[in-house]
């Protein structure tokens, strides 16, 4: 039997009455990617209020890459809830804090000695990550990449990039952070091409330290090594490495925002293994929790000393059942071998997708690292014009269809994939035969309007 089984119009009564009710109960600012609502969800499938089931090609928007209700995370959850759900940890510490601490070090690719400390979600690690950095240096300057997004609260509104939706309106911004850009190849802010342009990108942060901002006011660099809301953009393989030489040079922190694209996203446990370089800190925060919020900063034992006593911490901040969750997640991933399941979900896509490209010449771009994965779309392949509208009636055509998917990109043209990790080849398969589909729908669309100008 197909995990897609439509057997109402979509969205169906059900979930149209809770979204009328949701719409009367909460403001407009926490928008709905669909109008399906959730009624239960298993490995990677969802079913709405109305019977109708989809496979989920967006996890939360990546905080499920151990799947949906993972057996060993509920398994823990159901263990804690007989035991305790909430002790301040900074007054009365507990093992599961300590035991996920110990775990995390061992993970990550720094070399010496490390220390990490949990939080409640990405934005704070990324804002605590920052406040580690600024103690550390004596320093109070951070430098951020376009397309980058960290948050929302108002240090991290103030690194991402993006205007609307996340900052406009919103000003002012924290002061002293400065913004240079990434390595978008396929946009290069530069007008350059890879690899005639010897990363030019990163190399004109020296330049950036003539003009913009003296380089030893600087505490951290921070980047996302694929950059997640921007697009799903890896750099080149040359961009780290120049970010780790800068850094090294000036004596600043090179923070690396892991919190979509780490936790085996990109088939490693960390998406800047990929680059050959060691952070100095490094964040992390949706999938490690299995489902449930966390966040975490995992760094040099230095640099995480920097900080004096009661200079960090929250009240909820390493809950036990988000601390046991997590352990049950890395165990997932681990045992079940989802680090390499990200990686043959990358190559499944890519191939797939690359195949595509030559039928629809909307795709502009396809992006695989492991099993963060996306296209890009383009309304014309040559002055690559971001085709928005096309991406976000794609998105439509795939709920309507059976799958749930999220799209990304500063110009709001990407199709991202964040399928939980445990989808089955057939499942996968299905998923991509309706955006196979959608795209044939989307593109005829167009076809038809411009025969009609």
């Amino acid at each position: 039997m197909k995990t897609i089984q439509i057997r109402s119009e979509i969205p169906g009564p059900k979930s149209k009455a809770l979204v009328a009710r949701k719409d009367a109960a909460i403001p407009r600012g926490p928008a709905l990617v669909t109008p399906v609502c959730a009624a239960k969800a298993e490995g990677a499938w969802i079913e709405d209020l109305d019977g109708n089931r989809y496979i989920d090609f967006a996890g939360g928007i990546g905080c499920l890459n151990s799947g949906h209700r993972a057996p060993r995370v509920t398994n823990a959850l159901r263990e804690q809830v007989d035991r305790f759900l909430h002790l301040c940890f900074g007054v009365t510490p507990y093992e599961s804090y300590v035991a996920l601490a110990e775990k995390l070090n061992a993970l990550a690719p720094i070399s010496g000695p490390k220390k990490t400390m949990f939080i409640n979600s990405g934005a704070e690690a990324v804002e605590n990550a920052v406040k580690i950095a600024r103690a550390y240096t004596k320093r109070p300057a951070v430098i951020a990449f376009e397309d980058a997004f960290h948050g929302r609260t108002l240090l991290t509104m103030s690194l991402t990039s993006k205007i609307v939706p996340y900052k406009a309106g919103f000003a002012p911004f924290a002061a002293e952070v400065y913004r240079v850009p990434f390595a978008y190849c396929y946009r290069c802010s530069y007008s350059k091409t890879y690899p005639s342009c010897e990363v030019y990108c990163a190399k004109h942060l020296e330049d950036t330290f003539r003009r913009v901002v003296d380089p030893n006011t600087v505490a951290a660099i921070i980047a996302e090594p694929v950059l997640g809301e921007g697009g799903f953009v890896a750099p080149p393989k040359e961009f780290f490495p120049i970010l780790r030489e800068i850094c090294n040079k000036y004596g600043i922190v090179l923070i690396a925002d892991e919190v979509q694209s780490g936790i085996a996203r990109t088939g490693k446990w960390f998406a800047i293994e990929h680059f050959g370089v060691e952070p100095d800190l490094i964040t992390t925060a949706k999938s490690m929790g299995g489902g449930l919020p966390i966040g975490g900063v995992t760094g040099r034992a230095e640099i995480m000393d920097a900080p004096g006593p009661g200079g960090l911490g929250s009240t909820f901040a390493g809950n036990p059942m988000s601390c046991v969750a997590a352990l049950a997640a890395l165990e997932t991933i681990e045992k079940d071998g989802l680090l390499e399941r990200s990686a043959a979900i990358g190559k499944r896509f890519a191939d797939r997708v690359n195949g595509w490209k030559k039928r629809f010449t909307m795709i502009g771009e396809v992006r695989a690292l492991g099993g963060m994965c996306a296209f890009e779309l383009v309304k014309d392949a040559d002055t690559r014009e971001p085709a928005g509208a096309e991406t976000k009636e794609l998105a439509k055509y795939a709920y309507e269809h059976g799958v749930i998917t999220i799209t990304a990109g500063t110009l709001g043209n990407v199709m991202r994939i964040l399928v939980p990790l445990v989808v089955t080849d057939e499942q996968f398969d299905e998923a991509m035969d309706v955006l196979e589909a959608g795209l044939a729908y989307v593109s005829e669309k167009k076809e038809t309007v411009a025969s009609h100008a």
